[in-house]
């Protein structure tokens, strides 16, 4: 059976979510694992609210 781990980030605009989701995916692709990292926002300007996701798995992602 294949298990997908997923991490749901919340913030503002402008204070790192996507980076941090980011930099996660980055660094787990280094040690092998296969991972999605991708934000959710809208056109609003920085100080509203983001949200940013990682899927991680052992084995590739089909979603």
């Amino acid at each position: 059976m294949k298990k997908v781990f997923e991490i749901r980030w919340h913030g503002r605009g402008g204070l790192g979510a996507k980076t941090a989701a980011l930099l996660l995916g980055e660094a787990l692709i280094q040690k092998g694992k296969y991972v999605q990292a991708f934000p959710e926002y809208g056109p609003e300007r920085r100080g509203a609210p983001v949200k940013s996701y990682n899927r991680i798995s052992d084995t590739p992602i089909n979603v």
